[in-house]
Formats: C-alpha cells, structure tokens, sequence
C-alpha cells in the first residue's frame, strides 16, 4: 500500500509535468522537484481552518435609490400665455 507521503509526491509529480506541458524525458527531474514539495509540505506548520467571511449586509428596501437624493430640483415653469411684467 502506497504511504499518504508517496501519493502526495505522486500527486505533485504529476503535476509538475502537466504545467509544463507533458514533456517527455524529465521524469526524474519532476520527481525530485515532487519530493521537494511533499518534504516542505509536511514540515510546514498547519495553517488554522479559514473562518468564513460575514455575509455582505442585504440593501435596506427603506433606503430611496441614490439617483433620488442628488436628483436636480426642477424650476417652477410659466403657465402659457402668461406676460411678462411691465418695466416700471
């Protein structure tokens, strides 16, 4: 039975050869670049579980949209027909 550590190594081999485009004749340089990863790997310090990030707050059906509160107001128009006033 395969050990976690040489399915990892595998896992890493493998890997490397797709990134680099499946080549033939590099076996045993992927291998020990593998090795290499898996090694540091297992050295390397468990990182704690992510905890997930807090859920964006949901917009508030309350708020008017923001085109309303920059929104020009609008000047008063003249009824038709209507003079202007005399020059006094």
């Amino acid at each position: 039975m395969m050990s976690v550590d040489e399915k990892r190594v595998r896992e890493f081999a493998y890997e490397i050869w797709e990134s680099e485009g499946k080549p033939e004749g590099q076996e045993e340089r992927h291998w020990a670049m593998a090795r290499k990863l898996a090694e540091a790997e297992s050295l390397a310090p468990k990182a704690a579980p992510r905890k997930k990030p807090a859920p964006k707050p949901k917009a508030d059906a309350k708020v008017p949209p923001a085109t309303a509160a920059v929104a020009k107001p609008v000047a008063a128009k003249k009824p038709r027909g209507a003079k202007k006033p005399a020059a006094g």
